[in-house]
């Protein structure tokens, strides 16, 4: 979620001619505010927060059977990079940034600290200075933690397929109807510390960069996440690397930062159906009206111009007095009904969701690195949890036989500390089952809440000759 800071000028109005005038009008061009919220209050926090007691037995387990295997299967890569097996290999190396973003630690000399003392996931105990983690974390090829997650995400998917819960009813239609329903979006990645490095000398904070994300709509994993340096990379930058990875007969979801009529075309090309919002200046020429009523208007109209133009279906519904508009490049209103682009394009939040877990529950707005390489770590180390995470969730969601959306992310994960302390205590030994069974005092299930009604109940689908 994004939220817009809002600056305010403090300026002087002398009166002329008995009128009172902005002076700043014609002195101080506009600005427009910054869409990135920064985090300095959760830096300080970071860094001044007490260690954190070690994960249970059952916890450490479980991200030992998903990661560790995939980690060793890494390890030939790893030599042909002509990396020595030091005391910090690759094993240790994912252990410890593992650690440090599950367990929220705010500095890499605490890391070392930990290390020492207790070890961290499979990495034994170990003596390891500070500078010797920050010239590691500066030098170690970030590209093995990407192919650590690759090789993750394909078995959380098996894993969320092999289960059953309840799914909202235009995910489950729009599982069937298509190879896979995907959401792409980017988020800006919040401002690095002036502690480290050459960035001691900068006169600001940089933004760490940009990523970007395609998350399966069903199961809520990310199918492929790309990072940029540049933190000011427009959202268009990534639509090459989103075509050479979405599969035919996919239904991809994005919101108005991508509108380009050229990738419109090229989607089209590919037998990919894509919903998107349509511009508010959207120029188009109407073709003809498909419905028009008073709440509906279902209109082919062109878009583009030279070889870019093409005939699109613009969809506009009012809701609570105001109109919402939409665009699909699916013609036929059988095979993609008008209720179901409005109910599917509110599910694009759910990317939405995805970013804030990752960056404020499990701490990606916090960086305790200044090197590119070191950011990169860590952003493919956190997605690693949000993975596992996101898996807990979804078995807990099972053994209730609860939508997905019922079960509250943030609560699993705070509430893992009370199931380490029934797990030392002898009063449980399955996480899943605890947090299940004890989910309503937990507040792992979320409270039921009046919520708007869904575009299915907005429009009359009891009549399907009429939808």
């Amino acid at each position: 979620m994004v939220i817009q800071a809002v600056e305010f000028d403090v300026v002087r109005v002398p009166a002329q001619n008995g009128r009172m005038t902005n002076t700043s009008e014609s002195t101080k061009p506009s600005k427009k505010p910054s869409s990135v919220r920064h985090t300095r209050a959760i830096q300080r926090d970071r860094s001044k927060r007490p260690g954190v007691a070690p994960p249970d037995e059952e916890i450490a387990e479980r991200l030992t059977e998903i990661i560790h295997p995939a980690t060793l299967a890494q390890l030939s890569y790893f030599r042909s990079l002509g990396l020595r097996e030091r005391v910090l290999t690759l094993p240790v190396m994912v252990a410890l940034v593992l650690s440090m973003v599950w367990r929220q630690i705010g500095a890499v000399s605490e890391l070392a600290k930990m290390l020492r003392d207790e070890g961290l996931l499979w990495a034994e105990p170990r003596r390891v200075s500070q500078q010797a983690l920050s010239e590691r974390f500066r030098a170690f090829p970030a590209v093995l933690f990407l192919q650590v997650l690759q090789a993750v995400l394909p078995l959380m998917q098996a894993r969320w397929h092999s289960r059953h819960r309840p799914l909202p009813p235009e995910i489950a239609w729009a599982q069937e109807h298509y190879a896979e329903v995907v959401i792409h979006d980017g988020s800006t990645l919040d401002a690095l510390l002036r502690k480290v490095g050459l960035l001691r000398k900068a006169e600001t904070n940089p933004l760490a960069g940009r990523m970007a994300a395609l998350l399966d709509l069903c199961s809520r994993l990310p199918r492929h996440i790309w990072y940029e340096e540049d933190a000011q990379a427009h959202d268009q930058r990534f639509w090459p690397r989103v075509l050479e990875v979405v599969k035919a007969g996919s239904l991809l979801l994005f919101d108005l930062g991508y509108t380009n009529f050229s990738v419109y075309a090229q989607l089209t090309a590919a037998s990919i159906t894509f919903i998107t919002r349509a511009k508010s200046n959207l120029a188009y020429e109407v073709d003809r009206a498909l419905r028009r009523t008073a709440q509906v208007h279902e209109t082919l109209v062109w878009i583009g111009k030279g070889d870019d133009r093409q005939v699109v279906r613009l969809i506009e519904v009012l809701y609570k007095g105001k109109w919402y508009r939409y665009l699909t490049n699916e013609l036929d209103t059988e095979r993609l009904p008008a209720p179901y682009v409005v109910a599917l394009y509110w599910q694009r939040w759910r990317i939405e969701d995805a970013y804030n877990v990752v960056k404020r529950l499990l701490g990606l707005a916090y960086f305790w690195v200044g090197s590119q390489n070191g950011v990169e770590l860590q952003v493919w180390a956190t997605w690693l949890l949000y993975a596992v995470l996101i898996d807990l969730t979804d078995a807990i969601a099972e053994r209730l036989n609860k939508p997905f959306a019922a079960i509250s992310v943030e609560m699993v994960y705070r509430s893992i500390y009370y199931f380490a302390r029934a797990y030392h205590r002898g009063d449980a030994d399955d996480p899943v089952v605890y947090l299940a069974d004890n989910a309503t005092w937990l507040g792992v299930l979320k409270r039921e809440r009046k919520h708007r009604p869904s575009p299915l109940v907005l429009f009359d689908l009891t009549n399907s000759s009429e939808p």
